[in-house]
This record gives C-alpha cells, structure tokens and sequence, in this order.
C-alpha cells in the first residue's frame, strides 16, 4: 500500500537516507561508549563507569527511535556492521585509551552526531517533515548537553 502522509517519496528516501547516516552514527557512538564503560579505569574510575553507562542507555533507546522513523518513511533501516561502517562518519577507536582520552574521544563523537542531524533539516524543512525534525531537534539536544559535560571533566 503506498504511503500518503503528504511528503513525495523522493523527498522521504532523501530524508531516510540521513536518518541512515544519523542511525550509523549514533550506532557507532553507542559501541564506543558501551566499550569504553567496559575498560575505563584510574582515579575517575566510577564516575566515568556510570556516566557511561547512563549515555550508552540513553543511545540505545535513540537507535531505536531513528530505525522506527525511517521505517515510517517507508525504508529499510540499516541494521549491519557492514552497513554501519559505510555510513558512518565516526570511525571505531583502536585499543583501549586512557580515561581522559575516552572523553576527547566521546566529545568528537557527540559532537559529530550533532552535525549529522544538523546536516538534515534542510531537507526535512523543505519536505515540512515535523516529525522528522522534532525528533533531529531533540538528538541535537541530548548530544549538545551531554558533549558539554564530558567536555566539563577535562577542564582544570
């Protein structure tokens, strides 16, 4: 059946298509932190085992969230490494950093979410896709705040 929801499919496969990237993204983001929760360790030890874990719970619910919308859009999410790798802007770290270098890392990270969703509301502005750009205004939200307190543990 197809779909009418008042915006052509063209301009919903562009839109699925930076979901897509977005999805990838936040994907990538949420392994990093998840593994970075596993193997932190020093003096910042606990405080950092929970922040990440509170950051990779939080991102987990938005993968979910972005696949669901792209699925109303009426496309397939991506759901492989294989695909995740070729989507994504962020790329995977190699080894296991100190603490302070997993929070420039997760600060980059954050901070290249935000500019993946920021890269879409052109499109979603024209095609007047308001769910669409609710949920990219709420994702811009969460990772402006949360690369601001990572960014907060490096000062001093």
């Amino acid at each position: 059946m197809e779909i009418d929801i008042g915006i052509n499919k063209k301009d919903r496969e562009k839109i699925a298509q930076g979901l897509s990237h977005l999805l990838a993204d936040t994907y990538t983001l949420y392994l990093t932190t998840h593994n970075f929760h596993w193997n932190v360790t020093g003096p910042m030890f606990n405080t950092l085992h929970l922040m990440f874990e509170q950051q990779y719970n939080e991102l987990a619910l938005a993968v979910d969230l972005i696949a669901e919308r792209i699925r109303a859009l009426g496309f397939p999410a991506p759901g492989t490494y294989r695909e995740f790798v070729e989507l994504a802007s962020l790329k995977e770290p190699k080894g296991v950093p100190a603490a302070t270098d997993m929070i420039k890392q997760l600060v980059v990270g954050q901070e290249t979410v935000v500019r993946t969703a920021r890269s879409i509301l052109p499109l979603v502005d024209k095609a007047s896709d308001e769910p669409t750009a609710d949920l990219l205004t709420q994702r811009m939200q969460v990772h402006e705040k949360t690369a601001w307190m990572l960014r907060s543990l490096l000062e001093g």
